[in-house]
């Protein structure tokens, strides 16, 4: 979470900053600041709030000097105030520095630190770092043994980026993203590629584990021991470059639009690589699936479908309970596990730990330069493009895509997927986006939505319940629809609204009787179905498919009614509160 950049060159700074900061605002949008060196001196402006809005306010654009960093925040250590925003000083003001991750060590650095006559101002762990900086600076009088005896003081994952008064600019990771752009002598340091692809589609991805220098003499690589390293300068896909809304009000509309698209592009290209994955995945002792959030539903359709159609037996894992399920990776498995960004902690340390095990690890990922699909044995595509929108949509069903291929290639083509068959059906159901958004004014006073589902279905309704959650802040609760009478049916009555996942397939019945059970408490049904019923008081229609292809078509209108619920209730549907979209926090 929480976007970086860093830009040196001839250049004037700050416009430069905040271009990339606006297009990086979906990794934190709570403050926002930037600092600059003109004339030997650092200035620093920050505030609470968007990058436009904080921009207006104290005008970040209009700062002078041709080195600079700023950063947007979402907030981990202290609340959100201007002065807990980055960029952070040092008590000194010898340096100025952004931070992304966590330094789980910093209130015992802060009392050294404190000791040592250095004061501080924030809540936050990042002014820790920058005052230990700045003391190892001190000491050192050396930029480079500076930042290397700071990263072997601090625990935790994280990235930095520091500007010193001089103008150089210093940078590390470890286990959280940090890109270096290169273009000419202008160097650019990001967060993510967006940050600076406009400028340079030449980037260099730092390990985790490397230091990075940019001054007068150009661009050096350290590792932490302060070895010089070399990393390979990559061409970046210009398609990141196409993030603009177009037509559309907002990017969760236009990603939602697009997946006519993107189920045909998922995997594309990649036949070689299923067929490993599929190998993998047949030869191992046993498998295992991660994910979190929306990924980890992705999982639980995954296991579903590898059980019912290739026999395999998939043991889905929470990402972020993984270091907490003992034993729970034998030697010999393998893992597949899926982000959109490949960046997600939790992810990457379910990932490490499976390694650690003796496991292989297949990547389900949208971002193939990403920490994740380094630590893979082998890498899925999902080329849906950047995705800006906060809460997941096309990732998800790209993800689904990816699953229903390595599927099909286990049963030997026994699903017969036709991915033309299932982008007509998601066109069809766009186009009913008016019954929808009528849907969605009837929800807008609702405080709870619960959404039922069957066997495969019941991972698509948590996952419609995630998107009611995070767009339209209505509470709502993914419930298996066999479990009514366990418990959830005392919470069914009038006034109660009810969305349903019930398709024509072996499910269909089951759920029929489940409805009629709620209807007769007085609460409001939605059917998602391609059946109509008299039950239902709102019928949203998907096309007659093959029983194994509904998931990945029957998410979308509710993905749609979140978003028109979330326009009704006048919240931003692109920037959910208190959530962004790369969790690189644990």
């Amino acid at each position: 979470m929480c976007s970086i950049i860093g830009y040196r060159g001839r250049g004037v700074a700050a416009p430069i900053l905040v271009h990339g900061l606006k297009r990086m605002e979906y990794r934190g949008y709570d403050s926002v600041g930037v600092a600059t060196r003109s004339r030997g001196r650092i200035q620093v402006r920050k505030g609470v709030g968007g990058v436009s809005a904080v921009n207006e306010s104290v005008g970040l654009d209009s700062m002078k000097g041709t080195i600079g960093i700023g950063h947007t925040r979402w907030a981990s250590h202290g609340g959100i105030t201007d002065i807990n925003a980055h960029p952070h000083s040092s008590s000194t003001g010898g340096l100025a520095l952004v931070h992304n991750g966590i330094v789980e060590n910093h209130k015992e650095l802060k009392e050294e630190l404190l000791s040592c006559g250095f004061t501080f101002e924030s809540e936050t762990d990042t002014e820790v770092l920058a005052n230990l900086l700045q003391k190892n600076y001190d000491d050192a009088g050396d930029i480079l043994e500076a930042v290397l005896r700071t990263v072997r003081r601090i625990r935790g994952d994280y990235a930095f980026v520091a500007m010193f008064e001089d103008g150089t600019l210093a940078a590390a990771r470890l286990h959280v993203p940090l890109i270096i752009g290169v273009r000419g002598g202008a160097h650019f340091l990001s967060s993510d590629v967006l940050g600076f692809i406009e400028k340079t589609d030449d980037a260099i991805y730092m390990d985790s584990g490397d230091v990075a220098v940019i001054g007068d003499a150009g661009l050096d690589i350290y590792d932490f021991e302060g070895n010089r390293v070399r990393r390979p300068l990559t061409k970046v896909s210009k398609e990141f470059a196409d993030v603009y809304r177009g037509e559309f009000a907002h990017f969760t509309q236009k990603e939602i639009s697009e997946q006519p698209d993107t189920v045909l592009r998922s995997g594309e290209g990649a036949a070689d690589a299923i067929e490993h994955a599929a190998t993998l995945i047949r030869d191992a002792g046993s498998a295992y699936i991660t994910g979190s959030g929306t990924s980890y539903n992705a999982a639980l359709v995954a296991r579903y479908l590898l059980s019912k159609y290739a026999g395999v037996r998939l043991e889905p894992i929470i990402s972020s309970e993984m270091p907490f399920t003992p034993g729970s990776i034998d030697p010999g498995s393998v893992l597949i596990a899926i982000s959109q960004s490949g960046e997600s902690a939790d992810v990457l340390e379910a990932v490490r730990i499976a390694k650690r095990s003796g496991a292989r690890v297949i990547s389900i990922v949208n971002m193939l330069l990403s920490s994740l699909a380094q630590e893979s044995s082998q890498v899925l595509a999902m080329n849906c493009g950047p995705e800006i929108g906060v809460a997941a949509t096309k990732s998800f069903t790209a993800q689904l895509a990816v699953i229903y291929q390595i599927v099909d290639r286990l049963c030997h083509g026994c699903l017969k997927v036709d991915f033309g068959e299932i982008s007509h059906a998601i066109s069809g159901i766009l186009a009913d986006y008016h019954k929808i958004r009528k849907i969605a004014s009837e929800l807008r006073d609702s405080s709870d939505i619960y959404v039922l589902g069957r066997g495969v279905h019941h991972p698509i309704a948590a996952e419609a319940a995630l998107k009611l959650k995070e767009l339209s802040y209505i509470h709502a609760e993914g419930i298996p629809g066999g479990e009514l009478k366990h418990g959830p049916l005392a919470l069914m009555g009038p006034g109660t609204h009810v969305i349903v996942i019930n398709p024509d397939d072996e499910t269909y019945q089951d759920m029929i009787n489940s409805t009629s059970e709620i209807k007769a408490r007085g609460a409001r049904i939605i059917g998602v179905s391609d059946r109509p019923s008299d039950l239902y008081d709102h019928w949203i229609r998907i096309p007659k498919l093959h029983e194994s292809i509904y998931p990945i078509v029957e998410i979308v209108p509710i993905q749609l009614l979140s978003y028109y619920t979330a326009l009704e209730r006048d919240t931003n549907p692109d920037r959910p509160r208190n959530l962004a979209k790369s969790v690189t926090v644990r």
